[in-house]
């Protein structure tokens, strides 16, 4: 029996404007009549989830929980100190934002409550603007945020192939070696403290709770997703997920992001519909 579902938001949970649709609402308000917790998880800042859980009627509640940053932190809906808080060391942080700005990339620092962006191009700004506290720095170092916690660090570029000669020649240099890297929506490098990933904190979060991973399920669409897809008992790809997502999966949906792709696993494997 399913007790805890674990879901992406962006190109998951999320339909392509960024809204959860209404068959997405109805079966995780079903599940949660049946006593199942439905934990967002994402690699965004957690505060860029409060509308999501007012949808979902799980804003303020106890009980209940997020998962952010790619499984940096997990904190708990009614406030509280976090329950997990990862920290990419700022020696790591810096050379990767020096190294992305140096490429003329779009580079996002972010602190547990801000996203700082450099070369903050016009696509990426119509992207996220309005759902995370950005700021906007040219700065040459990272140094104005030393003694700042800074959980990740990414690339952006519309060119996933150029993102992936960018990691390549990083991981030759030894620049990332320890870290967690990972690839999301299509547009994103993510660079991740060692041992922090999706799944990892997700396993975190079960056994707090004293959820087996054999009750667990968890629902993604991309590369960051994966380990998460992996550690789950059941481990669902909506059917837009990338290749290395369907591959990691027990189980692809027919309906993808915007046609209810979550709905479907719930309703599959919880709701037996």
């Amino acid at each position: 029996m399913i007790r805890l579902i674990a879901s992406d938001l962006d190109e998951t949970l999320l339909d392509s404007n960024h809204r959860i649709c209404e068959r997405n609402r109805r079966a995780v308000a079903a599940a949660r009549e049946l006593g199942v917790r439905f934990v967002p998880c994402t690699g965004r800042p957690g505060d860029s989830v409060a509308g999501d859980l007012e949808v979902l009627g799980l804003a303020g509640r106890r009980g209940e929980y997020v998962i952010s940053f790619n499984g940096g932190v997990i904190t708990e809906n009614c406030g509280g100190p976090a329950l997990r808080t990862a920290r990419l060391d700022h020696a790591h942080a810096d050379a990767l934002y020096r190294r992305g700005t140096a490429l003329g990339l779009c580079v996002h620092v972010y602190t547990l409550d801000t996203v700082w962006v450099a070369n903050y191009v016009d696509a990426e700004r119509a992207h996220i603007e309005g759902r995370m506290n950005i700021r906007e720095t040219s700065a040459p170092t990272l140094d104005f945020l030393a003694g700042d916690t800074v959980v990740k660090v990414l690339y952006m570029s519309l060119d996933m192939a150029e993102l992936r000669r960018v990691a390549a020649d990083l991981a030759a240099e030894g620049l990332t070696d320890g870290l967690d890297v990972a690839y999301s929506s299509n547009r994103y490098l993510e660079f991740n403290a060692p041992g922090v990933n999706k799944g990892a904190g997700l396993m975190e979060l079960a056994a707090r709770l004293g959820i087996a991973r054999e009750e667990v399920m968890a629902i993604g669409d991309n590369s960051n997703d994966v380990p998460m897809l992996r550690a789950a008992g059941i481990g669902v790809a909506v059917a837009n997920a990338s290749e290395e997502a369907r591959a990691a999966a027990g189980y692809v949906c027919e309906a993808d992001n915007d046609a209810g792709g979550v709905a479907e696993a719930i309703e599959r494997f919880v709701l037996g519909a």
